[in-house]
């Protein structure tokens, strides 16, 4: 009997591509470099250093949404393992967890709209956070169906 595979990849919710980012930010230097041309152009010269700050100020913030628009989270399960590869920035992480003692695990804190809710995908040796990127609802539902598939698989091998 062939092994069922499962598998979820979850992505970062990106609504601005690539383009769309340097349109943006073309277009923020632009404005406000005629601005602080023209004031320093009526002599109030010192507008221009604080103009470059702004500007530096919202390149780094534009290079830390870029850096971190493709994370993502695969989760596969197939020929008696789970695996786990997650991108965060430039950092990939792999795990893999033996499939008969894995689990998965909720972890629920606060309350009201401070509620969090952490997801864990657990072997002996190995605790995986995963479903960072979904929202408290969808992460619940996650767990449903990898509780749901972890049995599915154990099933199989019975």
């Amino acid at each position: 009997m062939s092994d069922q595979a499962f598998r979820w990849t979850l992505k970062r919710n990106c609504s601005a591509s690539p383009r769309q980012l340097a349109l943006v930010f073309g277009s923020i230097v632009a404005v406000s470099f005629v601005f602080g041309a023209a004031f320093a152009f009526h002599g109030q010269w010192l507008i221009l250093p604080f103009v470059g700050i702004e500007l530096l100020a919202v390149a780094t913030a534009f290079f830390c949404y870029g850096r971190h628009a493709a994370d993502y989270e695969q989760i596969e399960l197939q020929d008696g393992e789970l695996r786990v590869e997650r991108q965060d920035g430039e950092r990939v992480e792999h795990a893999r967890l033996a499939l008969p003692w894995a689990r998965v695990e909720m972890d629920e804190a606060g309350q009201g709209w401070m509620q969090r809710v952490r997801l864990y995908l657990v072997a002996p040796g190995a605790r995986v956070e995963v479903g960072r990127h979904l929202p408290d609802q969808r992460r619940r539902g996650l767990a449903r169906e990898l509780r749901q598939a972890l049995r599915a698989a154990a099933t199989i091998r019975d």
